[in-house]
C-alpha cells in the first residue's frame, strides 16, 4: 500500500510538472521589449535590452530587506566558478551549469523539471575556465551557446534539442561562453579565444531554423575602414574577441557590443598600431551586422584591458539637453559616457588609480605613460572592473559597480609565434605583492579575523553619477570582488563579493542593511523576480544557487 502511494504521489508530481510546463506562454520579441511591462520575469541576461540590471519590483524595500530568509538551494553538479545568470520567464527559472548544461527549475522551491547536457568536442580550448554564462529565450525555445563554438536551440517545455549551428572552429580555438541575445528574429553571439590568436567577430543566426543571418569580424580586413591599424598580416591573429552578452536600442535598431584584447595580449610591439577594433565598444545594425561606429578605449593594449564590459544604456539629459547615453565602466581603470547614436565621447575619468596613462585628450584617446620594466602598472592585468555585470538605477540616477582598488601588476614582453590551438600570449605578469611570496588580496585592509594587513588590492563597490564621473559613496570589501549588481525600485542594491556574503545596500547612501555569508565566492550578479505575489532574488554562491523571501 505504502508503495503504491508513493508511486501515485511521484506520478502526480510529474503530471502537475508536465501540465504547468505545457501551459507556457511564448516569449515573442514583444515581450522582451517591453519587459519593463512585466517585472516579475527576467527575459534576458542583463533585465532588458538597456542593460540596466534594474528591476521595478519593490516589495523588498530598505524599511524590510532585514527580514529575506532563505527559500530555497540549487545544487551545481558540477566543481568551478558558477557563473551562469539565470533566466525567469512565467515562474521557471533557465540556468546553466558548467561546462554547458541548461535545467528549467521551478522558481518557486527550486525543483528541476528537465535538463540538457551538450557533450563538447574533446579538443575544445577556452582561457579562463570551462564557463558558461546563460541562455536566451525566444518564442518556444531556449538558446546556449558552447565550449566548442556551437550555438543550440532547445524546446523550452521538454528541454530536446531542436538544432544546433557552428559559430566557429573549435580546432582553431573559437568557443562560445557568453549568454546569446536574443533581438526580433535573431540569435546573436560572440565568440571567445583571444588569448589563442581567433579573428574574433558578432554572428546572428535565425532563431527558427539555425541559419547564419549575417556576421561581423571586430578586426578588420583588406580594404576595410580600420586595416591599416594593423601592420602586415597581424590581423589575421589579432584576437578582438567578443565573450560577453550586448545591449539593444530598438529605436536605433543597434546593438552594442564590448570587444576585448589584441594578440598577443602583453607584446604590443609585436603589433604596431591601434590595432582597430579591439578593446572598443562597436555599435552595429541588428539587422545587417553593418558597423555603424566603433569607439576604442585602449589602441594598442599592451595590458590584457578587454572592453568586454557591459554597454549600459540609458536615456538622460545630459548638460541641459536629453540625449540618449552609454555608460561603461572601463577595465583600464576609466568610467566613460558616450553619445550611443554616434559614439561621441563626452566623458572620460579615472575610478581607480592609474598610471599607464595620464589622462585622456578631448577626444577621449588615453594619453600613454606606459611604465619602465619591472615597474607596477595601474589598474593590473584583471582591470579597475572586468566583465562582471554594473547596474544603473533610474531612480537614483547613479551607475553602480565593482571595482579594484590599488591593483596592479608587473609585466613582461616577449615575442610570440602563432600556432593554431595553442596559447598566443606575448609575455606574462606577475601580481605586485609586498614581498616575493605574499598572499595577493586586500591591499591596505586589515583581516578582522586575523588582523592581518596586505598589500595589494581591496573591492569597492562605487555609486558613479555620470554626470560627474564622481563617486557620490563607496563601500568597501576586504578582498577583491568579481560581483555583478542588481538595483530595484525601492533603492536596494544587491551584491556580493569573494568572501562570500551577500549583501543588501542601500542604493542611496550605501549603508549595509543586510548581509548573510553563502560561504562561497559571489560571482556572477543577482537577479529578482515575482511568482504569485512573492517578490524572490536569486545568487550564486560557489556551488550553489540560493534564493530568498521576505518571511512570512
Amino acid at each position: 500500500m505504502n508503495f503504491n502511494i508513493r508511486l501515485l504521489q511521484t506520478f502526480l508530481l510529474y503530471y502537475i510538472t508536465f501540465a504547468s510546463l505545457t501551459s507556457i506562454a511564448q516569449v515573442p520579441y514583444e515581450r522582451i521589449l517591453n519587459s519593463n511591462e512585466e517585472p516579475e520575469n527576467w527575459l534576458t541576461y542583463n533585465g532588458g535590452y538597456m542593460s540596466q540590471r534594474h528591476s521595478l519590483l519593490n516589495q523588498v524595500t530598505r524599511e524590510n530587506v532585514d527580514r529575506l530568509e532563505l527559500k530555497w538551494v540549487l545544487q551545481n553538479q558540477v566543481f568551478g566558478a558558477w557563473q551562469s545568470n539565470p533566466i525567469i520567464v512565467d515562474g521557471v527559472m533557465y540556468v546553466t551549469e558548467r561546462p554547458n548544461s541548461v535545467m528549467a527549475v521551478d522558481a518557486v522551491n527550486g525543483r528541476v523539471f528537465w535538463k540538457y547536457r551538450h557533450q563538447n568536442a574533446d579538443n575544445a580550448l577556452v582561457c579562463c575556465g570551462a564557463n558558461n554564462r546563460g541562455v536566451a529565450v525566444l518564442n518556444d525555445k531556449v538558446y546556449m551557446g558552447t565550449l566548442d563554438a556551437q550555438l543550440v536551440a532547445l524546446d523550452r517545455i521538454n528541454g530536446q534539442l531542436l538544432w544546433k549551428a557552428e559559430v566557429g572552429d573549435v580546432d582553431a580555438a573559437y568557443s562560445v561562453t557568453m549568454a546569446p541575445l536574443a533581438v526580433k528574429d535573431k540569435i546573436m553571439v560572440g565568440v571567445g579565444g583571444g588569448e589563442f590568436g581567433i579573428r574574433g567577430y558578432v554572428a546572428a543566426f535565425d532563431a527558427e531554423t539555425g541559419e547564419q543571418a549575417w556576421k561581423t569580424y571586430t578586426i578588420p580586413g583588406p580594404g576595410e575602414a580600420g586595416h591599416d591599424s594593423w601592420e602586415g598580416d597581424d590581423w589575421e591573429h589579432g584576437g578582438a574577441p567578443v565573450w560577453i552578452t550586448g545591449s539593444f536600442d530598438p529605436d536605433l535598431n543597434l546593438t552594442y557590443w564590448g570587444v576585448g584584447n589584441p594578440g598577443p595580449d602583453w607584446n604590443a610591439g609585436q603589433r604596431p598600431g591601434d590595432n582597430l577594433h579591439s578593446d572598443s565598444a562597436i555599435a552595429l545594425n541588428a539587422d545587417t551586422g553593418e558597423l555603424e561606429w566603433y569607439f576604442q578605449f585602449t589602441p594598442n593594449d599592451a595590458y590584457d584591458y578587454d572592453s568586454v564590459q557591459v554597454p549600459v544604456l540609458a536615456d538622460m539629459v545630459w548638460r541641459g539637453e536629453p540625449r540618449k547615453l552609454m555608460m561603461w565602466a572601463n577595465r583600464n581603470g576609466y568610467f566613460y559616457v558616450l553619445d550611443r547614436t554616434n559614439g561621441e565621447f563626452l566623458e572620460g575619468k579615472p575610478y581607480v588609480r592609474v598610471n599607464w596613462s595620464s589622462g585622456l585628450d578631448e577626444g577621449g584617446r588615453p594619453i600613454p605613460t606606459p611604465q619602465p620594466e619591472g615597474m607596477p602598472t595601474y589598474p593590473g592585468n584583471q582591470g579597475g572592473t572586468n566583465w562582471y555585470p554594473p547596474s544603473f538605477s533610474p531612480s537614483t540616477g547613479l551607475f553602480y559597480f565593482s571595482a579594484w582598488e590599488d591593483y596592479a601588476t608587473i609585466y613582461r614582453a616577449e615575442e610570440s609565434e602563432y600556432i593554431p590551438g595553442r596559447a598566443f600570449l606575448g609575455g606574462g605578469f606577475s601580481v605586485l605583492a609586498p614581498s616575493p611570496g605574499a598572499p595577493t588580496i586586500g591591499i591596505g585592509r586589515t583581516n578582522p579575523i586575523n588582523n592581518w594587513t596586505s598589500e595589494v588590492g581591496y573591492a569597492a563597490l562605487k555609486a558613479m553619477d555620470p554626470q560627474t564621473g564622481e563617486a557620490v559613496w563607496s563601500y568597501d570589501q576586504f578582498d577583491v570582488s568579481d560581483s555583478g549588481m542588481l538595483t530595484t525600485a525601492s533603492d536596494l542594491l544587491f551584491t556580493g563579493g569573494r568572501e562570500g556574503y551577500f549583501h543588501g545596500i542601500d542604493a542611496q547612501s550605501g549603508d549595509l542593511l543586510w548581509n548573510v555569508n553563502l560561504g562561497g565566492q559571489i560571482v556572477m550578479a543577482p537577479v529578482t523576480y515575482m511568482v504569485e505575489g512573492v517578490q524572490y532574488v536569486s545568487v550564486i554562491s560557489g556551488n550553489s544557487l540560493s534564493t530568498f523571501a521576505l518571511e512570512e
